[in-house]
Order: structure tokens, then C-alpha cells, then sequence
């Protein structure tokens, strides 16, 4: 994409909420990216949900609050077509001044990982379901979003209806076109199980292309959706009465030859995969903060909300944590059904993904798969609450295999201010905070 062709354009990294955070620059410094002109604090990718600098951070007065330079991510400038005046952005990945990259940024996470499967000539695949709810966005209280043909406030939820798809094809379409400009191949949409829910599919691709896409689909999504007149919240659990919002991820991994490394030529798969399983399984509990980021999201992990809480495996079976959907063996894959629709993609990813090759790296055995129901399995937990996922996170060796102490510790400290924050705060006014920051 020329740049030159806007007027300004902005740039943007991805801080450990997996919010934007960036500048708006005029075209001029369109050539000047790759020269590390643009320069922003490190703490910036550090800050809590409202925006605001973690309290005795070291990133901050310790360190002068220093700066570190942004160069741009082998993703490329894409355009921003809910905007009204036309404007592209480039995503950035943070650096420091020597140019080593910097521990706290999220997409080095992930980075730092996908090499531990490239030094084995090994490359992942990935494709992210993404689940997020429309809501009035009129209102002083949390309401369901109004059906846009008859106006009138939506009170069932419309499960795989293409009726509903009706109501909202304008919105849906948009989504659709404005992921062909940003190069976001969105596959399935379909109606989901709560009121006013969809689910988009993405295709399956690298793992950091995925990553970025789904950083950016989630930014699109929220943009297109308030220029049709609502509001598109991520949020793990909306309404307490209702589903709650996950992000699947699916996975699979090519070696130098093309060849699946999960594939053995029978529904079974390979003992690499079973290892990735076990991995899987052993970092999930302590992996809970990652994947059940806010306050809100313990809200949505809960019995009988279908949403996994135990570290449990299967085959075909969608009660159960890590499923190993059927289909053709040459495609045979992993998907992570734990993540709720809040998270840092970049994180996620990373958490998942290092799981996998820890547990391959040490020839993990996952127990036997679960036939049945698994939400009635007696299974390993994860974290019931927000303050136990944060300390196991802190502490659990596995996680220290696979994030960088120093992004484990700004993580924490950022979570610990957002818990006595939002201890402060009933409970039914946490929605105010994260509507449309997760």
C-alpha cells in the first residue's frame, strides 16, 4: 500500500491488553519507518486497561520512562475502511535503542516461540474462530442490540439462522469487504448461541499472520460495527444470563517437507501431537490469566456455561477443552478451546503454542481422551478466580519455559492494578470498563 496516497496514516503496536496503542503521522513519514524515526516509550506497550501507567513499573520512573523504536512488523500497511476520512495504518513491533527487540511486546512473545518449532525445521499453521456480541449503543445501561429490520429489541437468540444474517447483512457484508482491502481472509459467519452473537472464521495460515489478522479483524469489527450503528464488544460474558464470547484456535504443524507432523495416516494422529496434547493440558491451568484475562471473563468460565474449565482432551468432542476435529488425516490438527473472546491474540497464541512444543519437547503423555461429557469429568481446574490466575501465572515453571521474565512481570503488575481497580467497582458496572476495550 502507498501511504503517500493519505493525507496522514497512523502506526500502531500491541500493548499486553492487546489494545493499539500508536501515532498518527503525516504521509511525509512514510519512507522514514524502517529507520526507527518513530520512537515511543516502552511502557506504553504496559499500561492497564484504562490506559493508564502500572504503578511502580520499572519501565517508568526507574528508567526515566525511556523510549524504545517501532519498525514495522513483515505484516505491511493496511487500509482502515471504517474511517471516514481514508487512512492506512502500519503495524509495529517495539524495540530497543541497540535494536534488540523488546521483552514486553507481545507479538516477540509469540515470535520467541514460533522459533523454538522453526530451529526443528517445523512451521505452524493457525486459524482463530472469533465470537463477539452486538449491543445497543444508545443506552446508559447494557442492553441487547435491536433487529435492524424491525426495529425492535432482540429477545432469543437465532442459533445458525440465516434469518438473522438477513437482518444483518449490511453489517456482515461490510466485514467481509473490509477484510478483502485489509487482506484478512474471513471465511464462515454464521449466527451463534447468544443474543446478538456471531462468529467469524479466518483462514488457516502462518501462525504470526493469523496473530496479526486476528488483531486486526478485532479492531475492524469494532470500527464497522459503530459505523452501522452498534456497538461490537469481545467481551467473555456480556449479559449474565446469556453464552459468552470465546476465540477458538486451531493449529497444525508442517515440517521442512510439507509434511503434518500431527498425521499418521489414521484418526488417531501422531505421537508428536499427543505430546502437543499433553502440553496443552499441563500449561493450561497456569496459562488461566492468559486466556481469562479481566474480571469479567471468570464469568464465562463457569459450570454449565459451555466453556471448558478443566484440562481435558477428546476427539470430536466439543465439550472438552483441546478437541481433535476429524476430517481428512493430511489436515489433522489441534484446537484450543479454552480462550475467551478478551484476549491478546499475540498472548494467546504464544501460550498455547509454547505449550505445545514444551510438551513435545519433553515427550509429554496426555491421560486418555474423554468420551462423553467432559464438563462433568473429574479434571484438573483452572484458575477459579482472577487473583489465583494471577499468582499461579507468576510463579508456574512451565510459564517461565515459555514468556520472557520480563514480560511475566509486567503482565502481573498490570492485572494486580486492574484487580484492585475493579474491586472497587460493582459488578454490574464492570461493563463500562471493557464494552470496547477488550
Amino acid at each position: 500500500m502507498d501511504l503517500t496516497q493519505f493525507q496522514t496514516f497512523r502506526v500502531a503496536a500491541c500493548d499486553l491488553n492487546g489494545r493499539m496503542r500508536g501515532k498518527r503521522l503525516p504521509a511525509s513519514h512514510a519512507d522514514k519507518l524502517s529507520s526507527g524515526s518513530v520512537r515511543m516509550p516502552l511502557s506504553s506497550l504496559n499500561l492497564d486497561i484504562l490506559g493508564a501507567d502500572i504503578e511502580n513499573s520499572p519501565l517508568v520512573f526507574e528508567t526515566g520512562d525511556i523510549d524504545g523504536l517501532l519498525l514495522p512488523t513483515d505484516r505491511g500497511a493496511v487500509p482502515l475502511p471504517w474511517l471516514d476520512e481514508p487512512q492506512g495504518l502500519v503495524p509495529m513491533v517495539m524495540h530497543h535503542e541497540d535494536g534488540s527487540p523488546f521483552s514486553g511486546d507481545p507479538r516477540h512473545a509469540l515470535a520467541a516461540v514460533l522459533d523454538r518449532y522453526a530451529s526443528r525445521g517445523w512451521e505452524v499453521f493457525a486459524a482463530t474462530e472469533l465470537e463477539f456480541t452486538l449491543v445497543d449503543p444508545n443506552n446508559k445501561t447494557l442492553k441487547t442490540v435491536r433487529d435492524p429490520r424491525s426495529g425492535r429489541r432482540m429477545k432469543a437468540p437465532g442459533i445458525l439462522s440465516l434469518g438473522q444474517m438477513d437482518s444483518f447483512d449490511g453489517f456482515l457484508s461490510a466485514l467481509y469487504s473490509a477484510g478483502a482491502e485489509m487482506g484478512i481472509p474471513v471465511e464462515t459467519a454464521i449466527s451463534e448461541a447468544g443474543i446478538g452473537q456471531f462468529e467469524l472464521t479466518l483462514h488457516h495460515q502462518s501462525a504470526m499472520r493469523a496473530a496479526d489478522d486476528t488483531w486486526l479483524f478485532k479492531t475492524m469489527i469494532k470500527g464497522i460495527a459503530r459505523k452501522h450503528g452498534f456497538v461490537a464488544t469481545f467481551m467473555a460474558k456480556p449479559f449474565a444470563d446469556d453464552t459468552g464470547n470465546g476465540m477458538h484456535m486451531h493449529f497444525s504443524v508442517l515440517d521442512r517437507d510439507g509434511h503434518n507432523v500431527f498425521d499418521d495416516g489414521t484418526d488417531k494422529g501422531t505421537d508428536t501431537l499427543r505430546s502437543a496434547v499433553a502440553g496443552c493440558l499441563a500449561a493450561m491451568p497456569p496459562s488461566t490469566l492468559i486466556f481469562a484475562p479481566h474480571a469479567n471473563s471468570y464469568a464465562r468460565l463457569v459450570p454449565g456455561a459451555h466453556a471448558p474449565t478443566g484440562a481435558g482432551w477428546g476427539y470430536e468432542n466439543r465439550t472438552a477443552a483441546v478437541r481433535i476435529p476429524g476430517g481428512p488425516n493430511a489436515a489433522r490438527r489441534i484446537e484450543h478451546r479454552v480462550a475467551g473472546g478478551d484476549i491478546n491474540p499475540y498472548l494467546s497464541s504464544a501460550a498455547i503454542l509454547g505449550a505445545a512444543i514444551t510438551g513435545i519437547e519433553d515427550s509429554m503423555t496426555p491421560p486418555a481422551p474423554i468420551t462423553g461429557n467432559a464438563y462433568e469429568a473429574d479434571l484438573p481446574q483452572l484458575a477459579p478466580d482472577w487473583a489465583t490466575a494471577i499468582d499461579r501465572f507468576e510463579h508456574d515453571p512451565m510459564i517461565a519455559r515459555i514468556f520472557h521474565p520480563d514480560l511475566i512481570r509486567n503482565l502481573v503488575m498490570t492485572k494486580r492494578q486492574e484487580l484492585a481497580h475493579m474491586a472497587a467497582i460493582p459488578d454490574d458496572e464492570h461493563w463500562k470498563t471493557y464494552l470496547e476495550t477488550v
